[in-house]
């Protein structure tokens, strides 16, 4: 039966403690050990069955519960402790943006695009390490005072809950996410209304109500379908899952995120000068941006295409072909046929934004759609950035892959969020408030050598005995959920040992993280695990996507080992993996393991958060531990490398040899320098290389130099050259696009004609080389080109690899008409096989990047 009028019930809260209305609905407790303890003292038990949801416990604890917290004088000075703290933060103008950038009188402001948030567990809109991502970026982007606000979808049902069959198999379940019960306000207008927007989904009109989620000082704004806007339950319900139903309500889905969420901002009044879309999922919002720039500016698409790219930042977090949103021409035809005439393009025009070149008569690419669009754009650690630069090189041909317009910006993670109370207290204790405020200083992580080995050895034992305690309620749950039998229950009291090495892996069980690499040979395995005087302990946690069937078997396979008589007590498969199970095995564990197959893992952040509690890394070199694994003057201890990065055709012989290299690590060294004690039971050498770990690690895998890293790098020249393309009516922007269309015709007859004078023979180190060049422009001069020297050592296949481009200056004519261009380079520095070439591309004050799809001419 459907009420004809509705209304909210909120919690009647004593005022004098008013202030836990207040922290409840600033995420910001999500990242503050106290304010969780706020809670936890208020009623441990229920913050716990909530889910660690403090506003649905607000709403349900008893009110004569809450009467006797205001009667608690020391209850009182907690909540005021916390809530002042939180006003303070919220208020300060201090913070690493305004000593910074401060000065500026144009402040920007940035638009964070993301399919998923993952901030806390009791807010389910993300399914893993994009989303915890996206969560840890607005955490640090609040903490150092970046401007910025987030846009997202607000899933009814989010990602799914894990539950294993009593065969262990994987099963879903979908719980309705009770958007007044949760740290969510709805967004309103200037004058107090709710914010609807809309969006045109095929001939038809598709609503969204907007909700507010607030962390630190930052707002996310989440758009939801699902209300009484939308007469056709098809429409209420493309907000119901993240990554649910098939590729048209994908579609949909990505519509709504990047232009639904573009008119969003609108309808609040904000106008930010920079958008970053994390992965391609948004990319939409580009169009949205060129297509309003039209409208408002009274641009043309070219010039409004000009002025958008200029503010637009795009990620990319997929290094696999298989995971990039592809969707046909006929879809692209049924939701955008209308879109594409008010872009003032034809059908081949507007498909070919989302192609990879004038041939492509395939799939309209999310990716391609970010890549072609953006000014800037990046992946998320260096190898991955090589990756990305060899796979979308097709949309920059003949552009060597080192110098494709692709940069990287390695992940981080939140330290705040992920570090154990007990840990933070030792950094407190140790390294002082700088930790928390500036981790990306190496001096402050120098003074982990100032923390005793043992009280750094207990504070860690404290939390792998926590790890133990929690696993076991969690193992004894899960049995009884499956009627599993009473021997079998009472057994889940003694799985693990509080004082045996413990390995954890948890992450998404896709078949290239390869979970069960580690149980490739059993025999070996088993002798390891049960090794009486040296026992090891394994616990797995991780979800595999519903439809993948693999990733589901590598689940089973576990699952069937942790029910063993033989390996019961030593190795466990922890249901249900989120924020929650995430940190208690980031901060309980000894040893992170993570074996993916290189080079498919792009980052991954869940070693940086074992890093940041001590715990040691055990991993194949690929994403970000490849980085830190190579970087120049490493020292050694930082953790273990799982071979040396080779790759082999035989996806089975690779699996081989990188499980037998992980044996022989556990068996010579892992294990050997974890159970090297002397008469205090210190592993004095195992805590030397936590040191060492912590030292040097800690100021890089922080998301506060994530955050920084992309202010300096992108959002502050975004927003500068935003301005300065925008400014008098666009003119710069104009000009731009008219410069673009004049080039981008006579470029046909841009020719490398002759090079003259080139270096030839056996030449000595140091050789300085003199080139000249008859040049072939065509009706552009050489204001509107740069003329450069390309050259460097020779592979095996004769193709120049690292090469330098040295630049040319116009030297005259020759009487054929052909523009004359010379250079005298530094000297050659190494020997060797050498060859250059000379190259033109186009120039202009306003570019962000020479490198411009198909515009590149070399001799011929």
């Amino acid at each position: 039966m459907k009420p004809i009028r509705t209304f909210t019930v909120v919690p009647s809260l004593p005022p004098a403690i008013e202030g836990l209305r207040q922290i409840a609905y600033n995420l910001r407790w999500a990242w503050n050990h106290e304010a969780i303890e706020l809670f936890r003292r208020l009623d441990a038990g229920l913050w716990e069955s909530s889910g660690h949801n403090p506003v649905l416990m607000l709403g349900t604890v008893n009110q004569t519960r809450l009467e006797a917290a205001a009667e608690d004088d020391a209850f009182r000075a907690h909540t005021e402790r916390v809530w002042r703290e939180l006003e303070e933060y919220t208020a300060s103008e201090s913070s690493w943006f305004r000593k910074v950038h401060g000065g500026a009188d144009d402040q920007p402001l940035i638009a964070y695009f993301s399919a998923e948030f993952g901030l806390t567990e009791c807010l389910s809109i993300f399914a893993g390490g994009l989303g915890i991502l996206a969560g840890d970026h607005l955490k640090s982007a609040s903490d150092i005072g970046v401007p910025l606000v987030g846009v997202g979808l607000a899933y009814q049902q989010g990602y799914f809950r894990q539950y294993l069959s009593q065969a262990g198999w994987q099963q879903e379940s979908y719980e309705d996410n009770d958007f007044h019960n949760l740290p969510l306000t709805p967004a309103c207008r200037a004058d107090g209304q709710p914010v609807i927007v809309e969006v045109d989904l095929a001939g038809r009109p598709l609503r969204a109500q907007v909700w507010r989620a607030q962390a630190g000082r930052v707002a996310l704004y989440l758009l939801d379908t699902n209300f009484g806007g939308n007469e056709r339950a098809e429409d209420r319900d493309i907000t119901d899952q993240l990554y649910g139903g098939d590729r048209d309500l994908r579609l949909r889905q990505e519509i709504l995120l990047g232009i639904g969420g573009y008119r969003a901002l609108e309808a609040l009044g904000l106008e930010p000068t920079v958008y970053h879309m994390n992965e391609g999922h948004s990319a939409f919002l580009a169009l949205e941006r060129v297509r309003r720039l039209m409208e408002t500016r009274g641009l043309s698409f070219v010039e409004a295409r000009e002025l958008a790219s200029s503010s637009l930042v795009f990620t990319t977090h997929t290094p696999v072909e298989a995971g990039h949103d592809y969707f046909s021409a006929e879809m692209m035809d049924r939701y955008f046929s209308d879109y594409a005439r008010r872009l003032g393009l034809g059908r081949e025009q507007f498909l070919a934004l989302g192609r990879r070149g004038p041939q492509d008569q395939g799939e309209f690419c999310m990716t391609v759609l970010a890549l072609r669009l953006a000014s800037y754009r990046n992946a998320v650690s260096k190898l991955h950035g090589e990756v990305s630069r060899r796979m979308w090189q097709v949309l920059w041909p003949a552009v060597p892959v080192s110098e494709v317009p692709i940069r990287h910006v390695t992940n981080g993670v939140h330290f705040r969020s992920w570090i154990s109370l007990e840990m933070n207290q030792l950094y407190d204790r140790y390294l002082g408030p700088r930790w928390r405020d500036e981790p990306a200083k190496s001096d402050v992580w120098s003074r982990i050598q100032d923390i005793p080995a043992e009280e750094l050895w207990r504070t860690h034992e404290r939390r792998r005995m926590r790890l133990v305690a929690w696993a076991r309620v969690r193992v004894r749950e899960q049995r009884i959920r499956r009627s599993a039998p009473q021997a079998e229950i009472e057994a889940a009291d003694e799985v693990l040992d509080p004082d045996a090495l413990t390995i954890g892996f948890a992450r998404r069980f896709a078949t290239y993280k390869r979970a069960a690499l580690i149980l490739r040979d059993l025999d070996r395995l088993k002798r390891l695990l049960t090794d009486p005087a040296r026992p090891v302990q394994l616990i797995f946690a991780g979800k595999a996507h519903p439809r993948d069937t693999e990733g589901k078997q590598l689940i089973q396979q576990i699952a069937s080992l942790a029910r063993s008589k033989e390996l019961g007590r030593r190795l466990v498969f922890l249901e249900g993996y989120d924020l929650a199970v995430a940190r208690y095995l980031v901060q309980g564990v000894d040893v992170w393991l993570n074996n993916p197959l290189r080079p498919q893992e792009a980052s991954g952040t869940s070693g940086m958060k074992a890093a940041a509690n001590g715990v040691l890394n055990l991993s194949t070199l690929d994403g970000w531990w490849d980085e830190v694994w190579r970087e120049p003057g490493r020292p050694e201890g930082i953790g273990w490398a799982i071979g040396r990065g080779e790759t082999y055709e035989d996806r089975n012989y690779q699996d081989q040899v990188e499980a037998d290299a992980l044996y022989e690590l556990l068996e010579c060294d892992v294990i050997p320098t974890y159970y090297d004690r002397g008469a205090d039971h210190v592993p004095r050498k195992w805590v030397g290389r936590m040191k060492t770990s912590i030292g040097t690690l800690c100021h890089f895998v922080n998301t506060h130099r994530m955050v920084s890293q992309y202010t300096r790098e992108y959002y502050l020249k975004a927003h500068a050259r935003y301005r300065a393309l925008e400014a008098d009516q666009a003119a710069r922007a104009r000009a731009l696009a008219g410069w673009m269309a004049r080039v981008e015709s006579g470029w046909g007859q841009v020719r490398v004609v002759e090079v003259l004078d080139g270096p030839a023979g056996d030449l000595p180190v140091g050789t300085r080389i003199r080139a000249r060049a008859r040049v072939r422009l065509g009706p552009l001069s050489p204001d509107d080109v740069a003329v450069e020297l390309y050259f460097g050592q020779l592979d095996a296949t004769g193709e120049i690899v690292g090469g330098e481009a040295i630049a040319m200056q116009a030297a005259g004519q020759d009487d054929q008409g052909n523009h004359l261009f010379e250079t005298v380079t530094a000297g050659c520095r190494s020997s060797g096989r050498h060859g250059y070439t000379v190259r033109v591309l186009p120039r202009h004050p306003d570019l962000a990047t020479e490198f411009l799809p198909g515009l590149i001419a070399g001799p011929g």
